[in-house]
Parts: C-alpha cells; sequence; structure tokens
C-alpha cells in the first residue's frame, strides 16, 4: 500500500522545439512560476523518503533498548573475552547415568494399580535429574538381585526417593546398595548418592538415630535431604509446594550439584547396556488428576523370575 506520505511525483511533459524557439528570447535566469511551484513539491515529496528511514530507525533503536535482552556471559560487562568456552575435563563422564530406586506401590493409593509387587518412581525426580543434564536407568526394588546389581554397575550415581516403606524388602535392598555405594567410593570410583525424605529416614536407620534436615557426609560422596527438593519445579498437586523463583534456584541449584558429582564417576559402561535399561523404555502415567500426590509416576510390574 502506497504510504500516505508519498505523494506521486507531478508529472512534466517534456518541452517541444516550438516551446523552446519561444522561450529562447527569455532571459536565462528566468523561471516560469508554475514550473518552480511544480518542482519545489517535488523536492519535498522526495524529502519525505530519507526522513521516514531516519524516523524508523530511531524507534526500533528506542524500542531495542527498552526490550530486556539475554546476553551471552562473554557479552557482560567486566568478562573475559579470551575465555570463550570452557575446555572440557577429559577427567570428566559428560554423559552421566543415574539410578533410581524404584518403591513399593504404584504412588496414588491404589488408584492406578493394585497388582501385587507394583512399584513405582514419580517422574518428578527422573525430571530432577534430567534437569541438570543426566539420564535415568530404574533400578526395580524387587527385581532379582543379580539383575538389580548389573543395573547399578550401569551408573554414575544412586537416587533415594521419599515414600512410606521402612522395612522388608525394599529396606533391605536399600541397605546394600548403600554399602556397595561405599564401596565403590573406598575402591576409588567417586559414586554419589542422593537421598530424599523416606531415602534420608533410611540412612539415619542404617547409620544412626540423629535427626536433622540436611545432611552430607565428610569423606563420601553421600547427602541426604529430609525435603522434597525436586517436588518445587515438578509437582502441582498440593498448594503448600512452593513455585517461586527462589525455589525453582534452589532446586536447579542442588540438582546441579548432583549431577556435577557424577560426572567424576570412574564408571563407563557399555553404550548398549545402557540404552536397554533407560527409564526411556518406560511411559509415565499421568494421576494428577485427583488433586493431589505426584503428577505422574513410572510404574512397574512384578519382575519375572523365570530365568533364575
Amino acid at each position: 500500500m502506497p504510504s500516505p506520505f508519498l505523494a506521486k511525483p507531478t508529472s512534466i511533459p517534456p518541452p517541444n522545439s516550438a516551446e523552446s524557439s519561444s522561450s529562447s528570447d527569455a532571459p536565462n535566469d528566468a523561471v516560469p512560476a508554475s514550473s518552480s511551484s511544480s518542482r519545489c513539491s517535488e523536492m519535498w515529496n522526495y524529502l519525505w523518503i530519507p526522513f521516514l528511514i531516519s524516523l524508523s530507525k530511531e524507534l526500533t533503536s528506542a524500542k531495542a533498548q527498552s526490550t530486556p535482552t539475554i546476553l551471552l556471559p562473554t557479552q557482560l560487562a567486566g568478562s573475559d573475552s579470551s575465555q570463550r568456552c570452557t575446555a572440557l575435563d577429559p577427567k570428566l563422564n559428560y554423559r552421566p547415568v543415574i539410578g533410581i530406586l524404584s518403591h513399593p506401590g504404584d504412588g496414588a493409593s491404589g488408584r492406578l494399580s493394585n497388582a501385587t509387587g507394583t512399584s513405582y518412581i514419580a517422574a518428578s525426580y527422573v525430571k530432577f535429574v534430567e534437569s541438570a543434564g543426566a539420564r535415568v536407568i530404574p533400578l526395580i526394588y524387587n527385581e532379582p538381585s543379580d539383575v538389580l546389581f548389573q543395573k547399578l554397575n550401569l551408573v554414575n550415581g544412586m537416587l533415594f526417593t521419599g515414600g512410606w516403606a521402612k522395612s522388608g524388602r525394599y529396606y533391605e535392598v536399600a541397605a546394600k546398595i548403600f554399602k556397595m555405594i561405599l564401596k565403590k567410593n573406598d575402591a576409588g570410583d567417586h559414586f554419589p548418592l542422593y537421598a530424599i525424605c523416606l531415602g534420608f529416614e533410611l540412612l539415619t536407620m542404617i547409620i544412626s538415630k540423629v535427626y536433622v534436615s540436611t545432611v552430607h557426609a565428610y569423606h563420601y560422596p553421600v547427602t541426604a535431604f529430609q525435603w522434597h527438593l525436586e517436588k518445587n519445579a515438578f509437582e502441582w498437586g498440593l498448594p503448600m509446594i512452593p513455585h517461586s523463583e527462589d525455589a525453582i534456584h534452589v532446586t536447579q541449584h542442588i540438582a546441579n550439584f548432583f549431577i556435577s558429582e557424577a560426572r567424576k564417576s570412574l564408571n563407563r559402561p557399555p553404550i548398549q547396556d545402557v540404552l536397554d535399561n533407560l527409564i526411556y523404555n518406560y511411559s509415565p502415567t499421568f494421576c494428577g488428576k485427583a488433586g493431589k500426590g505426584y503428577d505422574e509416576v513410572y510404574i512397574f510390574k512384578q519382575p519375572s523370575l523365570a530365568h533364575l
């Protein structure tokens, strides 16, 4: 659509020979009034073009200055332009995998499955690990011990989730895994453990009876939390869960620390074995419509014992 500011230039017919001859008697500096007015109008019409271009640039610049800009770290004031990218440490594992121990039940008080031997992992724990740059292999607590501990050799760290089971096979398996983690670290493999809520309680039952909200071992990469750090960012069913920016920063900071510890693990299992056991081989089930508990869970049926 033509701009309303740009009028169509006035057409001026070329002078014919007769007009040229008749005007030759006029003084050289004499210009007809009508021709002068037309040329002046034409000149102003063309002057609008650079003016509008300049105005457009000014408006664009002002808008850009008023809009928040996302800057790279190297673009921030005071940054060292010579350090464009941190060199990768060849000693670290940049493809870490975390094992998560499944918990008895379906995570929804039987609404999803009442089958005997069912266990689950809340998807928020998986997302928590993934948010810091790692993948997950589920260790199903009631699968055959040889299978479970083979999976333990495929991961670079472990996570004990929240729940209610404090006795029976679940407690026994958690205790065995914990002791194996200590042996791995004693043997020189930096192998972290995160224990959350029930996981924290299990460690206190195994080690001591002292109650605190957060603990970190002096000589082992073992950290335990009596509170649910993963829910801030990934669970929405309960109104008391904080979702403020500060709460999300806390969750992300703790996740980042966990995975940074897992990258120090010396374990480098076969790639195909890892792929065959990743949690991506399972599908989460949405259970958040009830408005309580977990939003999503991974459910595992009773493992087969046919190979024994």
